[in-house]
């Protein structure tokens, strides 16, 4: 760790070299009705050209200027801009609050519009999703989802219908690092993949992270999910929340003391179990089919330089039937966060995060009754500086303590059963990191973004560890005690991303970054499962290591009412993880023997236009790419399609507000079948007969396509409450998607094999759900 302090710090002083004297201008933007932060707020100094700021995540800004007189102007999207008269002859503290637009407002056109930061900023495959928009995308059962809309942007592939998990540039589902107030949520789905975890009526900001990741992120190859939760509304009580088919929630926020502290109480639950108890069916009528989630959150500020936040999150699902079998799994999370103001300049946020994955699964009968347990528990120290060396010369630099405890799996039995219990150890681990990163405007038309991450990974005892031989044979066994030191890990993470503005509306980009990954998901399903095993990088696993370089155009069009990109990437691919044919996953201590090692590679092009203002908008967005990987034992060396591999990808959503009342939205979706495995023979043993395969992911699933269409009714203005209508239909043409597609003897032409496909949304699906805020 040594290394990497001097290394940060022969960083920082470099970059210092840089800085310049001028006068500094800080401070916090917020929401005038809730005392909210703004996250991505805009500052400029209206005499001088190119001279601006952003908010960051927790709503602070700083920019400089030479001495005199100026008016700064303040702006975000949705919201009233503010100017302000300032006369600088030294450093100032200026926070002010904006006024959000009404829906009347919302929907005309203005004729002088900030230009989009798309063009001048260095950052390339980033999107941030507006909760306004998220909360009209029509889905499944009127249930809005981040994760649902997330896979409507260029790059990013669903997993497909019952799974909430994501794909992102060619990388598998477990390199998407999803973050919720900073703490990992591994397995971001309820009800297995039907609905994801995250409940819109407490969030904040959402941003996604393609490529040219920051270096203050890190431990995924693919992507970054980076989603915010709501503070709290400092300034009066209010409750909202909705009634839906199968769902309701409901949010309580308030001020702890006005102005200074608040408190965000969210909560979502199903209600289908109630319906299977009313059910005549005496199979249905005990069992269990329902999710709950609770978002908390509460914050307060000292001063105008020191705040204290904590937050949670609390989910589980629960699924069983009746005396014969239950599973239940969930996440729970927690932040402390302490922000500090040093002074105009420098910016600290100081973290300790918890984060915990669990599963439980029971069978209640008599003669094989069994309860098979999972877990993954985190605990990251995180201290996070933000130094402002000039307008020109943005420094984010800190350092993270992660220590990693998961338990593989244990089956209990009791005595009557016919299973036998069978636990795998527990294994712990330190990853730890040290970057800075420097968002450099070296003239007018050309930005950098550039730093590093250092990783050091160290997988520490106590436990037995083995050695194996590419055929899985043990070549030698270790005994560790408590804490020592089994194999350790250090990487280089280089980052670059730099923006060339040709003219005011268009410039190009290219990046360059480097991640690595030590939590590996191992799994031979085709969808999300709550049984989905994680194991750490060790003697047997080497970390995972991506290597991306992308280019791109950006062009904004009509007084920035349009923007259009266009990104080309190729991502090589080091030390990836494949199971081996045949192989056992669940409850084996012996795990690391049934896998493989090799290579990949993805590659691709992705193209987007949004319309950003008006009373129509919305986004077109296609993806063209390729994934493949490359085992030795696999295919007999050759490279084969990864399953997340789907050459086409298109998107195209619209929303549309007719008048203060009504607005309509619908998204349609088409896609290239995933990549699967299917039989090429069959062979008969005893009269059951036993299917061979070959070619790995050699075949692929039919086509899909799919349009939902959705209307929001407002309800009439009334001082202390409001209320709306939300009316969707999913699936409105009935596509039918495979969910799965399984082959087994006909039935009626004898010694032939016949494909049986499952799709769980065959028909259009209706939902409304009434919405209300007092």
């Amino acid at each position: 760790m040594k290394k990497i302090y001097l290394l940060t710090l022969f960083l920082f002083i470099v970059v210092c070299a840089f800085a310049q004297k001028k006068q500094l201008i800080s401070g916090t933007i917020k929401d005038a009705a809730t005392g909210e932060t703004l996250i991505g707020a805009t500052v400029r100094i209206k005499e001088l050209v190119n001279t601006g700021a952003v908010t960051n995540n927790y709503g602070f800004y700083s920019i400089s200027a030479p001495d005199g007189e100026y008016t700064l102007i303040f702006s975000y999207i949705g919201y009233e801009s503010l100017s302000m008269p300032v006369s600088l002859h030294k450093a100032q503290t200026i926070g002010v609050t904006l006024n959000a637009k009404s829906n009347l407002q919302e929907v005309v056109i203005s004729a002088n519009r900030p230009n989009n930061d798309q063009i001048a900023s260095p950052q390339m495959g980033v999107e941030k999703l507006n909760m306004a928009q998220i909360n009209q995308v029509p889905v499944v059962l009127g249930e809005k989802d981040i994760l649902k809309t997330i896979t409507l942007m260029p790059g990013v592939k669903s997993g497909g219908e019952g799974n909430s998990g994501f794909y992102v540039r060619g990388g598998a589902s477990d390199q998407n690092l999803i973050m919720l107030d900073e703490a990992t949520v591994y397995n971001a789905s309820h009800l297995f993949g039907f609905f994801s975890t995250f409940n819109s009526d407490a969030i904040k900001d959402v941003s996604i992270y393609k490529g040219g990741m920051p270096s203050e992120y890190g431990g995924r190859l693919s992507s970054v999910l980076d989603i915010k939760m709501n503070d709290g509304n400092n300034k009066d009580f209010t409750v909202q929340g909705g009634l839906g088919l199968i769902a309701s929630r409901l949010k309580i926020e308030g001020p702890l003391v006005k102005d200074k502290g608040s408190f965000m109480i969210s909560a979502r639950r199903t209600y289908i179990d109630f319906f299977l108890k009313a059910s005549k069916d005496s199979t249905l009528k005990g069992s269990s089919l329902y999710f709950y989630d609770l978002n908390a959150k509460a914050n307060y500020h000292f001063d105008d330089k020191n705040a204290i936040y904590l937050s949670g999150y609390f989910g589980k699902d629960v699924l069983g039937l009746k005396d014969l079998f239950g599973t239940n799994w969930g996440n729970s999370t927690g932040t402390l966060r302490f922000n500090h103001i040093f002074n105009n300049n420098l910016f600290s946020n100081t973290s300790i995060v918890f984060s915990n994955y669990n599963y439980v699964i029971e069978s209640f009968q008599s003669a094989s009754s069994f309860k098979a347990t999972s877990n993954i528990t985190d605990f990251n120290l995180k201290e996070d500086l933000q130094y402002t060396l000039s307008n020109e010369h943005h420094l984010k630099f800190g350092i993270n303590v992660l220590h990693h405890s998961i338990s593989p799996g244990d089956i209990t039995t009791d005595a009557s059963s016919s299973f036998n219990s069978r636990s795998v150890e527990r294994r712990y681990g330190y990853e730890n990191a040290a970057y800075i990163n420097d968002d450099w405007k070296v003239t007018d038309k050309l930005s950098v973004l550039y730093g590093v991450r250092a990783s050091w990974f160290s997988l520490i005892g106590p436990g037995t560890f083995k050695t194996y031989d590419p055929l899985g044979n043990v070549t030698s066994s270790s005994t560790y005690g408590s804490g020592a030191s089994v194999k350790n890990y250090l990487n280089l993470e280089p980052r670059l991303s730099a923006a060339y503005q040709l003219n005011e509306a268009s410039s190009v980009k290219l990046s360059y970054n480097r991640n690595t990954q030590n939590i590996h998901l191992l799994t031979n399903s085709t969808t999300s499962s709550p049984t989905d095993l994680y194991v750490m990088s060790s003697n047997n696993i080497k970390p995972e290591i991506a290597d991306q370089v992308s280019t791109g155009w950006y062009r904004n069009f009509s007084d920035n009412i349009f923007e259009f990109s266009a990104e080309v990437y190729y991502k090589w691919l080091q030390n990836q993880i494949d199971y081996k044919d045949g192989a056992q996953l669940i409850v084996n201590e012996n795990v690391e023997s049934q896998l493989t090692f090799g290579s990949g590679r993805a590659y691709g092009i992705e193209l987007f236009l949004k319309k950003k203002y008006g009373r129509f908008n919305g986004w077109i967005g296609y993806t063209l790419s390729k994934a493949e990987n490359k085992f030795a034992a696999i295919n007999s060396g050759a490279y084969y399609p990864a399953r997340q591999d789907r050459t086409h990808d298109l998107s195209v959503v619209g929303i549309y507000q007719l008048n203060k009342r009504w607005s309509f939205s619908g998204s349609f979706i088409y896609q290239t079948g995933s990549a699967v495995t299917y039989p090429t023979g069959k062979y008969d043993i005893g009269g059951l007969t036993t299917f061979s395969y070959s070619e790995r992911n050699g075949y692929r699933k039919p086509n899909n396509n799919r349009l939902d269409l959705g209307a929001t009714l407002e309800g009439k203005q009334h001082k202390k409450y409001h209320s709306s209508w939300t009316f969707s239909i999913y699936n409105i043409y009935g596509h039918r998607d495979p969910y799965s597609i399984t082959f087994r003897d006909s039935k009626t032409v004898p010694n032939t094999t016949e494909a049986a496909e499952t799709s769980i949304f065959a028909t259009p699906i209706p939902s409304v759900t009434w919405n209300f805020k007092f």
